[in-house]
């Protein structure tokens, strides 16, 4: 009988789902773990801890040790300056605990290897999804105005909008944006996106009403009432947005960034905040995290800041280890082909 593969928790979970990962395989694999050697979590589904934790000289040494005879890692593992091949050589397969990790993986030199790479894309995009509609509906619904009110006592009617008959454009509709999607198509909105590929069949397959290449996304950013950017950070998308690309919108029109901070041109956003070219934007994420005390879009008004947690729900946890425990079984049965979904070392998503 073959020896168990090593399995290693790179990052913090739950006692209750590493049994119930060790249980689905309990002659095939062996898990180590040592919740010592990670930083605490700070809430559920933290994966990174305080950024402050440091390990203990005697702590780097148990986590060596706890590495160093790993085939297969939960998350990216690291110690200074090493990286996840200097601390486990026999690497074969990393489950990632995020979706956008194309180019930290490539910062730790794994795209030039074998080493499969499986993310979390998909885990976060129904809440993603419901967060971009709970900032859109609290905008078109004027939910900052009401609650002025209420702390004023003030009773007076007013006019809001709807979602309804709005354009609704999308950068990036891989998982999530998809979801997005389809829950703007629910709200009766139209619904455009950008993609790589616009074939005949490929806004069905999308589920959209229109989709446009990348050399277009001006034209279509022309049409649009909200924008939603969902892309993926790469060398392709980094500053996609920038000042003509706002200008382009039209005015008033609303952006919800869940994408990456560096996918847009920060002090351009701010430039057609302050002008109200961009009439409100919701950030789950910004160029430098934690955004600086002294960033503007702290204190604009037409701004709604969240401190990249829209994905963060209590469910996270559970869904990550039942991709595990799936991609477990096709790896040990030598299907990696069947592992999902597989981070691409060239285009890095």
């Amino acid at each position: 009988m073959p020896d168990p593969i090593r399995v290693a928790i790179a990052s913090p979970l739950e006692a209750n789902l590493i049994e119930r990962i060790a249980a689905a395989f309990p002659s095939d694999i062996e898990i180590r773990h040592d919740p010592d050697l990670v930083p605490a979590p700070r809430f559920t589904a933290d994966h990174t801890g305080d950024p402050a934790w440091r390990r203990t000289p005697d702590q780097e040494r148990r986590w060596r040790d706890l590495l160093r005879s790993a085939v297969v890692t939960l998350d990216l593992a690291t110690l200074g300056d090493e990286g996840p091949l200097d601390l486990s050589p026999g690497l074969r397969w990393v489950q990632t605990t995020s979706a956008g990790v194309g180019r930290r993986v490539r910062t730790l030199g794994l795209d030039q290897t074998g080493v499969i790479v499986t993310t979390a894309s998909g885990i976060h995009a129904v809440p993603l999804a419901e967060w971009t509609f709970a900032a859109l509906l609290s905008h078109v619904k004027r939910f900052r105005h009401l609650d002025e009110e209420q702390r004023a006592r003030r009773w007076e009617r007013h006019c809001g909008a709807s979602l309804a008959g709005m354009t609704l454009g999308i950068v990036g509709p891989g998982r999530i944006g998809r979801e997005v999607a389809r829950l703007g198509r629910a709200f009766s909105m139209r619904v455009h996106a950008v993609a790589r590929h616009d074939a005949p069949g490929r806004a069905a397959e999308l589920g959209v009403d229109r989709v446009f290449p990348p050399d277009r996304l001006r034209d279509m950013l022309a049409g649009c009432d909200a924008l939603v950017l969902a892309m993926p950070h790469t060398d392709e998308t980094d500053g996609m947005i920038g000042a003509a690309e706002l200008a382009t919108m039209r005015p008033g029109a609303v952006l919800v960034n869940i994408a990456r901070g560096a996918v847009i041109d920060e002090p351009a956003l701010v430039a057609a905040l302050r002008s109200g070219q961009v009439g409100f934007a919701a950030l789950d994420v910004t160029a430098v995290e934690p955004l600086p005390p002294d960033s503007p879009l702290w204190t604009l008004p037409n701004v709604l800041i969240s401190p990249h947690s829209a994905s963060t729900v209590s469910s996270e946890n559970g869904l990550l280890a039942d991709r595990f425990i799936a991609n477990m079984a096709h790896f040990l049965a030598d299907q990696p082909g069947d592992m999902a979904p597989r981070l691409d070392m060239t285009s890095l998503y």
